[in-house]
């Protein structure tokens, strides 16, 4: 049986039209607190990167809906930490995962404000980063303007893993005395 990531990256392969819109959607829920910890986006994104090794999507509009994705994603989250403080950590399924709170603290006192960049690119820091900007009260403008860089240099760098990924076993199988 087909799982769904493998079904969205064939959904995407026979609808490219739609490639930005669901680098959109999966983006949007890599970044957003809750979302985060349930979608395997990151996987989805570098699979799909393998599709536009082969041509058969192309990775402007991949690029572009990741970024607006994730950009959104981000500031949503940063808004329910700046609105509803600590009592989104405590709700499900962030309560289920009390290490993440650990780490993002760390983060935070280690890396200072370059943690909402580096967030975009660490997995387990994704879920709870933007939040904990909200509730430390960070400066909007701030955050806005690493959130913007962290999640266009993020939409370019996983999809393009997989890209060159693909260009690379693409390369390899030409190899082989079949």
């Amino acid at each position: 049986m087909e799982s769904w990531i493998d079904a969205a990256i064939a959904f995407l392969q026979r609808n490219q039209q739609w490639a930005g819109w669901i680098a959109f959607v999966f983006a949007f829920a890599e970044t957003t607190a809750f979302l985060s910890i349930i979608i395997p986006s990151t996987a989805i994104l570098v699979g799909v990167g393998a599709l536009v090794a082969t041509g058969a999507i192309p990775f402007f509009p991949l690029w572009l809906g990741a970024t607006l994705g994730s950009v959104l994603g981000g500031q949503l989250s940063y808004w329910l930490g700046l609105r509803f403080g600590d009592l989104v950590l405590k709700s499900w399924p962030l309560n289920r995962q009390p290490d993440l709170t650990e780490k993002a603290t760390a983060a935070f006192a280690k890396w200072g404000t370059a943690t909402i960049f580096i967030g975009h690119f660490v997995g387990p820091l994704r879920a709870v980063v933007f939040v904990f900007a909200g509730m430390s009260r960070m400066g909007f403008w701030p955050f806005t303007a690493l959130n913007i860089l962290g999640a266009a240099a993020w939409a370019w760098a996983i999809p393009k893993s997989g890209e060159y990924g693909g260009e690379l076993l693409g390369w390899l199988w030409q190899l082989l005395p079949i």
